[in-house]
């Protein structure tokens, strides 16, 4: 039987932490919850500590953050969950049953909670171009065999695209396996940035990620919202 650990980053999360961490409560007993804090001037950490069962403090950057929280984990399957994020409830078995077919790392499938009609155009997206490319974005909660994350070096310590990089280290290893019960995530930089302006902007970000351009440089666009 596989045991769980969750990570979670944070960082001025308060406002949807709590909700985040609410509904894992009843996973408790599978799963270890672990946040991790990028130095919130919010008091996120305050919200998340009795909520959870381990919080941790790291320097700022997902990546760093996320591999701190598998430093610390017990499990031997991780999960990295964004804190905009919510799982299904019948997350953990799904994962068994992936690892039970001889799966060793995937992802879910994504639903973008948010009012505007095309969201769930793009998320249908997401989901066929992970499903076709193998890769996994976080936004769909990754999980992976705490032996094969360790074997491939954790994340890799970089401000952006890491969810990618690491991906195509896992690829090598073996395709995932993608589930089709969906987590539900928060769509705020759709709605921030537009619909059309989000999709050009992360398709142009992921062209010059893949020309080689710095991830420092696409991090500081992706920040910004700009594309140059």
């Amino acid at each position: 039987m596989p045991n769980f650990s969750i990570i979670i980053p944070t960082w001025n999360e308060a406002q949807g932490i709590r909700h985040t961490l609410q509904n894992l409560q009843s996973l408790r007993q599978q799963a270890q919850i672990i946040v991790v804090d990028g130095g919130s001037e919010d008091g996120t950490p305050d919200i998340a500590f009795p909520l959870s069962d381990r919080v941790l403090t790291a320097a700022r950057g997902r990546a760093n953050q996320m591999n701190t929280g598998a430093k610390a984990a017990t499990g031997n399957i991780l999960i990295f969950l964004h804190a905009d994020t919510r799982l299904p409830t019948d997350a953990l078995s799904k994962i068994e049953q992936a690892i039970d077919d001889g799966y060793r790392w995937g992802r879910f499938d994504v639903e973008l909670a948010g009012r505007h009609p095309f969201l769930p155009v793009i998320a249908s997206s997401m989901n066929l171009r992970s499903r076709l490319s193998g890769i996994a974005t976080g936004d769909q909660a990754i999980f992976v065999e705490r032996k094969l994350f360790d074997q491939i070096g954790g994340y890799p310590q970089q401000p952006l695209m890491e969810d990618i990089e690491l991906s195509k280290r896992l690829r090598r290893h073996g395709r995932p396996a993608c589930l089709f019960s969906q987590v539900t995530t928060s769509a705020r930089r759709w709605e921030t940035y537009g619909m059309v302006r989000t999709i050009l902007l992360m398709w142009w970000l992921r062209s010059l990620y893949c020309v080689g351009t710095p991830p420092d440089r696409l991090n500081s666009l992706y920040r910004r919202g700009v594309f140059w």
